[in-house]
């Protein structure tokens, strides 16, 4: 049997795709104005847009704040060790 991953709270709220808040995150992989991986409670996520920046970020509360204009939003049940290979996927 596989043993399941027990997963912590995660919450998103996107509003007029100009600004995300986000709960659960553990750790911020990478960013750029163009994309923001995050490691969090649900998996991996990547955020694409434009002129994307951190509004708040506080890891201890596991909370982010994104401004910018969104494109997407997409999530990946991969590990940390593969996230490296997700980006170059998302990125093509």
């Amino acid at each position: 049997m596989a043993e399941e991953k027990k997963r912590g709270r995660h919450t998103v709220s996107i509003e007029e795709r100009e600004r995300i808040r986000m709960g659960g995150v553990l750790e911020v992989v990478s960013f750029d104005e163009e994309g923001i991986m995050l490691e969090t409670e649900c998996g991996l996520v990547m955020i694409k847009g434009t002129g994307l920046h951190m509004g708040k970020l506080d890891l201890d509360a596991g909370e982010v704040t994104v401004e910018g204009l969104f494109d997407s939003l997409t999530y990946s049940d991969g590990a940390l060790s593969e996230k490296h290979s997700f980006l170059g996927k998302l990125f093509r």
